[in-house]
This record gives C-alpha cells, structure tokens and sequence, in this order.
C-alpha cells in the first residue's frame, strides 16, 4: 500500500466510510496519515464525591445505580435517566435519544460516567450526556492520552482511530526520508516513532517529541520549495518600464481621503523596487483596515499606465468581485482611460472567453481573479505586477507559475496576519517586506467584551438590537458539527440554537469550509447583500468579503484559539462607518485564558498582539484548536514554533544550496516525500 492508494483499501473503509472521509478531503491513505487529532484526552481519576466546588467541570464518578434506566418519551426525543447516590449525595444521569443505555447498564451494578458536573439541588447534581466505562477499562484510559479527530457527520472517532492504527507498520507509508545527519543534527526522533506518537501518544512527553519532529519537517518542506523557487528566480532582469505616472499622479492627488504615513512609505518602497534591475518580490504586511487595496490599486495603476496589465488575486470568488467592483468605482472616480476585467471559475463560457482574448491581446489592462488566473488557456499580453490577497503559501511560487506562462511580474503579496517582522524575515527569505502599522483616522476602534457562557443571552439580544437598527452580525464557532466528545461549540448546532432563540425574527445564514466553493461564495454574497442578518460560521470567514454594514462579532470558545487569529476575526467587523462590537465567550475558569483575551479588549494593534500572544503561550497550547491558520501549515505554528521554523530554514539553504534539485542519495527520499505531500496534502495550495 504506497501513499496514493485509497482509503478503500483499509479494513471497515467501505464506500460509505469513504463518502465521509471525502467530506474531509481524504481521498487516499497519505491525506489520511496526515489527518492529526484536533485535541487529546486525558481521563482524569474519579472524584470521590461530587460538590459545588465541582460545579461546571468535566468529571469522572464511580457510581453504583439505585434502580434500572428508564426511559422517558417526549414528542421530540427519548430522554434516558439513571440516577445513583454517594453517601446522602443524589446523582443523576441523562442521555438524549439514547434510549439503548436502558439494555447497558443495570441496576446495583458500578460503573465510571465521564461528563460536566451540574448542581441542580440541595445534595443533588446531573451529569448530562456522559460516557460511561467499566471501572477496570477506566483504570486502562487512565494512562494513555486519547486522540480526538475533525470529523463529519456519520464518521465516528473511533472509527478513524482504527482506520490510521491500519497505517502505522506499512513501511512504504512510514519510512524514513531525512538523512541520519540531520536527525542527529536536530536530535529528532524518526519518522515511524513521530507519526505513531502523533496519533496514539503514549504520554505528553511523547507527543511533544512527535510534533517537533513533523513541525519540523513542514517548516523543511516549506523552506525547501521557497528556496528552490528563489534560486530559480533570483535574478530575472526586470524588463518592465515604469516611467510614465501622469495618472498615477493624478489619482493621488485626488483620493477623497489622506493616506497614512504608512501607505505613503509602503508606495515609495514599491516604486523603488519597480525601478531596480531585476523582477521584485514583496510581502506587504497590514494589520486589518489599514487600507492595503488602495495600495495594490495604485501600484497597479503604475503598470497599467505604461501600457501594461496588473492582476490581483483572491481566494474566493465574492472577494474578487468585491475588487472588481472597487476597481470600477476607482476608474470611474477618477476618470481614468483603463478597463477592468474579471476572471473567476463560475462565469459562462461565452463570457469567459471574451475576457480571455482581451488578457491575450489587451495592455493597460486592470484584470482581476481567482486561481482561474492560473488555469490552463490563460494567455498574458503584458503581464507586469501580479498582487495575491492572503495566499501565503502560494505567493512563494505565484512567481514560478506564472513564469511558466512566459511572464515574470513583479510580485507583491498582501497578508493581514501580524506576523512579527524577525519571523516574517525567515518566512519570507528573498522577498522585500513593507510594514503599514497605522489606520486611517476616521475609523472607529472596535469595542471589546469578555463575557462569558451564562450571559450569552443578554449577547443575543444586543445582536438582535443592532439588526433592528439595519446592521448585521457575525458568530463565530470553532467546530463544523457535533462529534464524539467535542466540548466546544459547532455551527451546525448553533444555527438551530439561534433560529429557536430568535424564533424567526432573524436571517440566520451558516458558514464552513466543508462548503464547496460554490456553496461559500452563495452565502457571502447573500451576507454581503443583507439577506442574512446573522452569519454563524468557522474561522473559514476569517479571510472574507468585506461587509461594511455588519457591526457585531461574537466569538464562541474564544479561548481556544490564539490571540492573532482572534484578531484577524475580529477585522471583520469595524469596516464601516459605525461602531462595530465584539464580544469574546471565554469558556474556560482559568485565569491564564482571561489574561490572553484581556490584551484583545486592551489592544486592537496586531503586531502588539501576536507579539503578546507569543509570551503567553506554554507547552500544550497545540493541544487544543490550531491557534493560527498562517501559511496554511497542517500542524506547524509560527508563533509558537518559531525556534524550530528558524533551524529549519538554516538546514533547507544549506541543502539547496549543495544540492538544488535534491537528486543526490542522500536526500532523494526527501524529494518523493515533498513531492507526495504536494500531490496529496497541498493540492489546492
């Protein structure tokens, strides 16, 4: 069984199991190696009785049942109760639809339940929903920590710990491709005992040595491919001629608006590199609304002048709308002579062609996309500056591909991620950075609340009050839908709590990245139009249409996720000219998570806030959600895993350095392993 094949050619993966893992982008039993647990359990020891001080927290319990289960049938579900007592201590213990457990347990008999403590009386206290264990099973779950995966409806987590436990003494699948020599070099554990770990790790201490060996291994991989794209472009003569800029000019001294001291700098940087010898690749960093698509335009509008055409690219298709739609107001604005076009991969095929023969055949040309700029069939005329919009990973090859068209454009890739300027340097090795830290001073600062889990409703009602005054409001939850012991809150879930809540008074729209593009694109553009007063949805929002009117943000479980991202969310809101809110739901009792999210209502500076988070974080913050989705990284973080980013981009210069295009025996096996990855975990990268 080699990396490619099937999930189908597992033990218990029929073609139903398969439909379920396909939901999750897992074709094939590589994508499957790589699925890592989103979290670990460890069961604690049994309390010996349960007390207020207990109250809220997840517990184990020995308790002995006083009677049968019975089963109580409602019009909606069947409610299972068992109850049981420790000392004058009642217990009591429900299961919905769950009406099974009533043939399970059985009266006078012990067992372990597993579950959130809750007082509901004097001397009484519910467990809701536990898992239930035989006590000597228990004593066994004790020991071990216990994987828990992304999942979908219909895949169980038990299911998908078998599937992988299938994987792990395939020798194709886990052999060893760094060189004895880095390993030492490093002191990392081997690949066979890091992928074991990973997914079924025998201790903390194990699985602390598991990730740094595949975070390190990412971050090599990452490193390698950037190198390789810079030796091969390093220094391709910039034949491009920027002299003319009566328009570019024109503009700025008609913008309706003052440019930041930022913009300004950020402007004087790119023209400075548009004028060197050689094709300029820049990152520019800007924290949320400090104006970055003002700076692309006019960028663009330098080559489009000079008779040339500029791209800009987004991740989705209603952003790029969005841009196309700026683009259009800006060339009307300031009546300049340039057509707008826009590419994207749901248009008709009459249009699309259309379009296309204008790239061909038409300079000074503002042309605007998805990845279906990069599609088979697209012809350049004169493509000059290329812009991505939050694509990390692929602005690193954005170059490469576009060469492959017989174009090499200058490169400027837009990010929003606070990325401190030390880490940034590393990411991005070759590539030019420009920093706008402020924002324009008309913007209103986002206000900030903690609050937490029993004041949700009060958070209702204030979403509902700023609906009624016309605006719109986003929530945020950390998961897709509910699965097996996931604590935290889902959307699918969540959007059937709020219509009950709101009882129809309210448009509630729902929001995930198992969407297909489609799907995605349908209801941003359903937001973006005010057809959805409540837009309940993953992190997947993160990087979104630009949605003035929506004035509220609440954030579910904030405290498992790390500040950075929290800002980036956050960003959504505040766009318009109205004071936008946004509200934090810390579900955790410890002080420590209370002190990350005060620097969020504290600051609304990025940098300050990446740089605090950084400080903050401790072993084991991996050990929940991932805390940042920069650079589209599987496991790896750059805040928290910065010290091995740094090794690792020393080792991949050094490699591609004495062996560019790694044909050598020593790190052939390495290649395959980064071409696999690219075939089966990056392929929508």
């Amino acid at each position: 069984m080699d990396f490619y094949a099937p999930v189908t050619a597992l033990k218990g993966v029929g073609p139903k199991a398969k439909e379920y893992y396909e939901a999750l982008d897992i074709q094939n039993v590589g994508a499957l190696l790589y699925h890592f647990p989103r979290a670990y359990i460890s069961y604690p020891r049994p309390v010996d009785a349960p007390n207020k001080e207990l109250e809220g927290q997840r517990i184990a319990i020995y308790v002995t049942l006083d009677a049968p289960v019975s089963v109580k049938k409602t019009a909606k579900m069947d409610i299972s109760i068992a109850t049981g007592h420790i000392s004058d201590t009642k217990i009591e213990l429900i299961w919905f639809r769950m009406p099974y457990m009533r043939s399970r347990l059985f009266e006078h008999k012990g067992y372990i339940f597993y579950g959130d403590l809750k007082q509901i009386g004097n001397h009484k206290f519910q467990i809701m929903q536990p898992a239930v264990f035989d006590p000597n099973e228990y004593d066994g779950m004790m020991r071990r920590l216990h994987p828990v995966y992304p999942l979908t409806k219909g895949l169980k987590n038990q299911a998908v710990i078998k599937a992988i436990s299938q994987l792990f003494d395939n020798e194709a699948l886990v052999r060893e491709y760094l060189p004895d020599t880095l390993l030492k070099k490093r002191r990392l554990n081997g690949f066979s005992y890091a992928i074991r770990q990973i997914h079924q790790p025998d201790d903390y201490e194990a699985l602390d040595q598991a990730r740094n060996r595949l975070v390190y291994d990412e971050f090599l991989s990452f490193f390698i491919r950037r190198e390789s794209t810079l030796e091969e472009n390093i220094s391709i003569p910039n034949e491009w001629n920027f002299e003319n800029d009566s328009y570019y000019n024109k503009v700025m001294e008609s913008l309706p608006f003052s440019l930041t001291f930022g913009q300004k700098e950020t402007l004087s940087d790119i023209r400075k590199s548009f004028a060197g010898d050689v094709v300029s690749q820049r990152l520019l960093q800007g924290d949320v609304g400090s104006g970055k698509t003002v700076i692309a335009f006019l960028a663009m509008l330098l080559a489009v002048e000079n008779g040339y055409q500029a791209a800009i690219m987004a991740p989705t298709e209603v952003l790029a709308r969005q841009h196309e739609k700026t683009f259009l107001s800006y060339v009307k604005m300031f009546d300049l002579p340039f057509g707008v076009v826009c590419v994207t991969g749901s248009m008709p095929r009459q249009e699309r062609r259309q379009v296309n023969e204008r790239i061909k055949n038409e300079g000074g040309l503002f042309i605007i996309g998805t990845h279906a700029l990069l599609s088979e069939g697209m012809e350049y005329h004169s493509l000059a500056v290329a812009v991505t919009d939050e694509q990390h990973r692929f602005g690193v090859r954005q170059r490469k591909l576009f060469s492959q068209k017989g174009v090499n454009p200058h490169v400027i890739v837009m990010s929003a991620t606070p990325i401190p300027r030390t880490l940034a340097m590393i990411l991005y090795g070759g590539m030019q950075i420009s920093v706008i830290k402020d924002v324009p001073a008309k913007r209103l600062r986002t206000k900030n609340a903690i609050i937490s889990a029993d004041q949700r409703d009060k958070a209702y009602d204030f979403i509902e009050k700023e609906v009624r005054s016309g605006h719109q409001a986003y929530v945020i939850c950390p998961l897709v839908d509910a699965s097996e012991q996931a604590d935290a809150q889902n959307v699918t879930e969540y959007v059937s709590q709020l219509k009950s809540y709101y009882h129809g008074k309210l448009s509630i729209g729902m929001l995930h990245g198992r969407m297909t593009p489609a799907e995605k694109d349908a209801v941003m553009k359903d937001f973006a139009e005010a057809k959805i007063d409540v837009l309940v949805s993953t992190t997947v929002v993160e990087v979104g249409v630009n949605v003035p009117n929506a004035t509220v943000m609440m954030i579910e479980d904030a405290n498992r996720f790390g500040l950075a991202q929290l800002h980036q969310l956050r960003g959504r809101v505040g766009r318009g000219e109205w004071q936008s809110f946004c509200m934090f739901v810390n579900n955790s009792r410890s002080d420590a998570a209370k002190e990350r999210l005060s620097i969020l209502v504290e600051s609304n500076d990025g940098f300050h806030i990446a740089s605090e988070d950084l400080k903050l974080r401790g072993p084991g913050d991996f050990y929940g959600v991932r805390q940042s989705g920069d650079m589209d990284f599987t496991l790896a973080d750059i805040y928290q895993d910065a010290d091995i980013m740094k090794k690792a981009a020393e080792d991949a210069k050094e490699i591609v350095s004495s062996d560019p295009k790694l044909e050598s025996d020593e790190y052939r096996l390495l290649k395959e392993h980064i071409n696999d990855m690219d075939s089966v975990i990056y392929t929508n990268l």
